[in-house]
């Protein structure tokens, strides 16, 4: 029976090549010179620690410049996180990369695919979920359906098989 996994990933190693450009733009950029300004990648949260609020714009601004140099959509990247008061007049943002696909999106692609009466099952396994049908076409539908929904954070479609 052909099937399909709908999945949420981001190459990690692509995010540490881009916060090191990031770094080394910091350190030759003038409006830079005599800030402590960091940015650091803890599995899966990046800590930016700038000197103000204007200062923090524009290091998120760096950072999704050299996210998209490297391929990546800026959609992995959870910016919704409050800034905090760190210490001295620094401020403190922790942006999340998202990873797999959380469970009330997996439950609401999946009403979607239903509600559009599609010839396919499926199912939720963890962080992904698993497609499959009788015939090439609907999956394909399938996929065509989801890509439709525009959603916030991105999908890849693997481990299409006949």
């Amino acid at each position: 029976m052909p099937s399909f996994d709908i999945v949420s990933k981001t190459d990690i190693h692509e995010v540490d090549n881009a916060l090191a450009g990031m770094r080394r733009e910091m350190e030759q950029r003038f409006d830079f010179k005599g800030t402590k300004g960091t940015v650091e990648r803890d599995g899966n949260t990046i800590t930016i620690l700038a000197d103000d609020e204007p200062r923090l714009g524009q290091m998120h601004d760096l950072l999704r410049t050299y996210v998209t140099r490297r391929k990546l959509e800026i959609g992995f990247f959870d910016f919704s996180a409050k800034p905090e008061r760190a210490g001295g007049d620094m401020v403190r943002h922790a942006v999340t990369v998202r990873e797999g696909i959380a469970q009330d999106l997996a439950k609401q692609i999946v009403k979607s695919i239903k509600d559009a009466k599609m010839k396919v099952q499926v199912a939720i396994q963890g962080d992904e979920l698993r497609v499959s049908g009788k015939k090439r076409d609907d999956l394909q539908a399938a996929i065509a359906h989801v890509r439709g929904m525009k959603l916030e954070q991105p999908l890849q479609y693997m481990n299409f098989r006949d």
